[in-house]
């Protein structure tokens, strides 16, 4: 199949020769060193190995309760909802997505805008959870991010005008867009959203000036993966996996396995790593076997577009716990090596290079579904009285399986917001949520268009007292060396510093800042409604900024059951803050 871009042939040619006078090109080099650069954040990740780790110490522990607001800047509009996004900063400008696919440039020392772009979107998009984008990538003079109804768009970063634009799928079968694209080796790579109605996951490979199509690779087992020309004719093929290994019938043609969080890139490696999400349906009984390449971490090279490794976080996912938490590498006793904090409530520390598992352990206090991961086997101990029962089990006509318990409940031990490593303190930092809940399995059948879920359940918190708490998690030993709780789930990112901070922001519109070594909390902000984005930090003319994105929503009020009373108090919003030391 020819690609579908639109590529704004004159006036996109025009723009482009004007800003690259303008502007200097992003470089994968920059991009490479960009966890290492203190004037820009080029990367969702801030670098793209994820680490989400800044080595400016102006803002520290002996500071840091001088923070002040530097300015704010308001979305607008009656567009609220959640707002997921990571800002980028580049260039005195700072690009940001919002919900219903829109697109800002501020100016980073007014607050002023430069320039919107808002996506025009057609009746019947079907996100599943919310209407958010968690944010752009910037390569030469291009901004680029996805849309609800599944498109790619390449903007001139100077003026916002439309360089190029491509179809990632149909949005009236159930596909969306709301990762933040991955720029490696010239190319723009993302995933699909859609798990809950029966697509078929794969990451792509575009040409990141053009946005011409170079690879597919599904992440279902059984579907095939091409390459493309120039022209975007095919002209190889490989199939992910063995039709029928892992997948009985024909199950696998509507798989899920969304890779809908967006991957990461290590260039020491030389691989990317995506997660892949639940499968479809929920009812596990429907498709019995593992289910590759659902609920997992991919590494692919990205040249080719090959399948390098793999590892199944939970096999013959029963309970909606994907697997799609960032893959975040680091060095760890003279080995690279990856660390994952999966939503079924274990952390995972995998050889970054073969795949090989190292360790597994609870980041959460209580996990029902399985009691341990075998670290020869690399598989769950499961507990069989926690997968939801079999509809048909009975025999005759089938009505609702039996209902269990399970914790961490499908929201997970951590869903979409990143966690941060510091190579200073040795320690992740994982905004972890404490609920189970009951679930139940369903007859399904798939139908273009419509949920897949074949379950029914309700979210319960597990304490009375907090449901979020902010883990600084020691990846070698799996002891939790510090904890903050919090009332409300947490469903922002998080970042770390070389002032030997940590910052993070809760759905109660706090943003927060901690000793990284010790968990005693150092200073908050209110910032007006509640954050669901994590927070990024640069530095320019001398002085350190921090800045969030304030929004509330997302899943949680959605899909939250008993848990969404806690924080229906809550006003939505849509705004970015940034703050710097006050000056006496």
């Amino acid at each position: 199949m020819k690609t579908l871009r639109v590529i704004a042939a004159v006036a996109g040619l025009t723009a482009c020769l004007a800003a690259n006078a303008a502007t200097p090109p992003v470089t994968d080099a920059m991009i490479d060193a960009d966890a290492k650069s203190a004037g820009d954040v080029l990367s969702w990740g801030m670098g793209p190995q994820g680490q989400r780790y800044s080595a400016l110490a102006r803002i520290n522990t002996k500071n840091v309760s001088q923070l002040v607001p530097a300015w704010s800047f308001s979305f607008g509009g009656e567009k609220q909802r959640g707002q997921e996004a990571q800002p980028l900063i580049y260039n005195g400008k700072m690009f940001v997505t919002a919900s219903y696919s829109r697109i800002y440039a501020i100016d980073l020392k007014t607050g002023a805008k430069l320039w919107k772009y808002e996506h025009r979107l057609p009746e019947g998009i079907m996100p599943c959870c919310d209407v958010v984008n968690r944010g752009a990538a910037l390569y030469d003079n291009l901004v680029i991010f996805g849309t609800l109804d599944a498109q790619l768009i390449a903007l001139n970063q100077d003026t916002g005008k439309v360089v190029w634009k491509d179809k990632i799928d149909d949005y009236a079968a159930g596909y969306s867009y709301t990762a933040a694209p991955l720029i490696v080796k010239g190319m723009v790579l993302t995933g699909v959203s859609g798990g809950e109605f029966g697509v078929v996951g794969r990451v792509e490979a575009r040409d990141a000036k053009t946005g011409q199509l170079i690879w597919t690779r599904p992440t279902v087992e059984g579907h095939m993966g091409y390459k493309y020309d120039k022209d975007g004719n095919k002209t190889e093929n490989g199939i992910s996996g063995t039709l029928n290994a892992t997948w009985p019938g024909e199950t696998w043609k509507t798989g899920g396995a969304s890779t809908w969080l967006g991957g990461t890139y290590d260039p020491q490696t030389g691989l990317v790593y995506f997660g892949t999400g639940n499968p479809g349906p929920w009812n596990s009984h429907i498709r019995k076997g593992d289910n590759l390449y659902s609920s997992s971490t991919l590494a692919i090279d990205p040249d080719t577009g090959k399948i390098v490794w793999h590892y199944q976080n939970t096999p013959n996912d029963g309970w909606d716990f994907d697997g799609v938490n960032e893959f975040v590498t680091f060095d760890m006793d003279g080995r690279r090596v990856g660390g994952k904090a999966d939503r079924n409530g274990f952390f995972y520390i995998n050889d970054a290079k073969t795949g090989q598992l190292l360790n597994a352990f609870p980041f959460v206090k209580k996990i029902t579904w399985a009691t341990g991961i075998d670290l020869k086997t690399g598989r769950p101990i499961y507990n069989p009285e926690s997968r939801p029962g079999d509809p048909a089990a009975g025999g005759g006509e089938e009505k609702k399986g039996q209902s269990v318990f399970a914790a961490p409940g499908f929201l997970g031990g951590k869903n979409q917001m990143p966690m941060a490593y510091s190579p200073q303190t040795g320690l992740f930092y994982v905004p972890a949520n404490e609920w189970g809940m009951d679930i139940w399995n369903e007859p399904v059948g798939y139908k273009k268009g419509a949920a897949f879920l074949g379950a029914g359940f309700t979210i319960k918190p597990l304490n009375s007292d907090y449901i979020g708490a902010l883990r600084a998690v020691n990846p070698k030993t799996g002891k939790i060396e510090w904890e903050i709780r919090n009332y409300a789930p947490l469903w922002g990112g998080v970042m770390t510093t070389a002032g030997g901070l940590v910052f993070w922001g809760t759905p109660e519109g706090y943003l927060k800042a901690a000793d990284a070594k010790t968990g005693k909390e150092l200073w908050k902000f209110q910032t007006g409604s509640g954050i669901v984005a994590p927070p990024v930090t640069w530095e320019e003319g001398g002085e350190q900024f921090v800045a969030v994105v304030s929004g509330w929503g997302g899943a949680v009020p959605l899909w939250g059951g008993e848990v969404a009373k806690r924080v229906n108090f809550l006003e939505q919003g849509g705004s970015v803050w940034v703050f710097k030391l006050h000056k006496n």
